[in-house]
């Protein structure tokens, strides 16, 4: 196993007022990464209309941004571990608001597209570096509580983002959709270096393993294209099956690599332990449950006529439970152990897509699924799986274990999409085709079920 350093006790902030300060910090700055990816969607029409770009092009930001950000998560949460949480935290959030000062003042799409993607480095790094934060700070018995309060963020801007991004579309232009994030990254960066604890090892940091990041910023790369298959859009070629099999030669490349560093970007060992194992994977399964929600409104559309302009009203009972059960889950957390949560979030996704496989049994019956999907994506994103992962990882390496988390998660999210939508594109796109991918989503939820009963029991529950 690697040898890893040991950090120093960390400089914690003293009392209930300094320690709600923190969390302030962290919730704000999830909050603005989070708000932007709810507003992009509503402001689509804008920009195909302010550049005179298709809808191809248009779908090139949220790529560019999936695609910078997960390969900037385990590189941010690398840096953490080894120099600490606070600058790591700042300067994600300081990249942030250079990125959207970018697309806020872009002449061309050319250059948007490159501010997206400066958003998207400083976004990968704020969730996983918040998560270690709250980590390293707070007592378990605090920890589900806040980490339920960040998981419920992304709920809360979908639930603001379309009606403010509509607003300011209206109002001021879209540009004040993004320029608005450089006064809240202003304060946060500010707040942040008052309240943010220092951290730093023991020891001086050892040699950056430059190896293990060029492999894994290769892999993530070839991943997502042959996932996304987004090079075959634009070059009409056959190349997704090849961008695969090149990401599986430099998997099999970067854990050779890995083993052999002494400060490993991603840490092999952490794969040894079958909790972290079995939590990884499971949050693969959670992004799986959030990439479902995507063609919901499709089905609402196909099956129960609800006009374009409405579909995503739809989608409020959903987004509504899945903030209720983020935070009621987090407050459940230490009552109840990580281990009934979590079976509870995937029992609730399974009943929940089985439901809208069916869309024949009415518009009553998708709401209730809907309901229970939100409900369930609430519960899994609530912070119990981020408890395990910080509860089992050694205390060196528990950013890097913050960020597998976050990959996984988007990793799995991506490949939702894309095997939704290829199984409804191969039925014509019509209503049995989402049936029979929502079927197939439902059978992956319970396979996860399954595997969340590998998880530990609470100490206090009886075997």
């Amino acid at each position: 196993m690697s040898q890893q350093q040991t950090p120093t006790p960390l400089s914690l902030p003293h009392g209930d007022a300094a320690q709600g300060r923190l969390v302030q910090v962290l919730f704000i700055g999830v909050f603005m990464a989070a708000l932007d990816t709810a507003i992009v969607g509503p402001v689509l029409p804008a920009l195909r209309e302010a550049f005179g770009v298709d809808n191809r092009s248009a779908g090139l930001l949220t790529t560019v941004f999936s695609l910078s950000s997960l390969c900037s998560t385990a590189l941010m949460a690398y840096f953490s571990d080894r120099h600490g949480r606070r600058p790591v935290y700042l300067t994600s959030v300081a990249l942030f608001a250079i990125g959207s000062v970018c697309i806020a003042a872009a002449p061309d799409y050319d250059l948007l597209l490159v501010g997206r993607a400066i958003q998207g480095i400083g976004a990968g790094g704020i969730a996983p570096v918040a998560s270690a934060v709250i980590g390293d700070v707070f007592s378990a018995e605090r920890r589900g509580r806040i980490l339920g309060l960040i998981g419920a963020t992304h709920g809360m801007a979908f639930v603001l983002g379309p009606p403010l991004a509509t607003l300011l579309t209206s109002t001021l232009g879209w540009r004040w959709l993004f320029l608005v994030n450089l006064p809240v990254a202003l304060l946060v960066l500010w707040w942040g270096a008052r309240s943010l604890p220092s951290q730093r090892a023991s020891a001086a940091p050892g040699q950056i393993d430059l190896a293990g990041i060029t492999c894994t910023l290769l892999f993530l790369l070839c991943l997502v294209l042959g996932i996304s298959r987004m090079a075959d859009s634009a070059t009409g070629v056959l190349l997704w099956p090849w961008f695969l099999a090149v990401s599986g030669a430099l998997l099999l490349a970067l854990v050779l690599i890995e083993k052999r560093q002494a400060q490993a970007l991603i840490p092999i060992n952490l794969f040894a332990n079958r909790q972290l194992a079995c939590a990884f994977v499971l949050t693969l399964g959670v992004g799986f449950s959030m990439g479902g929600i995507v063609f919901l409104t499709s089905i609402a559309t196909l099956a129960y006529g609800i006009s374009v302009e409405s579909a995503g009203l739809a989608l409020l009972p959903l987004v509504l439970c899945s903030m209720v059960g983020s935070m009621a889950a987090g407050r459940l957390l230490n009552r109840l152990g990580a281990r009934s949560m979590v079976i509870f979030g995937f029992g609730s996704l399974t009943l929940g897509y089985l439901q809208s496989a069916v869309p024949q049994t009415g518009l009553t019956a998708f709401l209730i699924a809907s309901v229970l999907i939100g409900m369930g994506v609430g519960v899994v994103v609530s912070g119990a799986l981020r408890t395990i992962a910080m509860d089992e990882a050694p205390l060196a390496q528990r950013g890097s274990a913050q960020g597998l988390m976050t990959i996984f998660n988007a990793v799995g999210t991506l490949l939702a999409v894309t095997c939704i939508s290829a199984m409804a594109d191969f039925e014509g796109g019509e209503l049995a085709g989402f049936g029979h991918a929502y079927l197939a989503l439902a059978l992956s939820m319970l396979v996860m079920l399954v595997v969340a009963f590998g998880l530990k029991r609470k100490s206090s529950e009886p075997a």
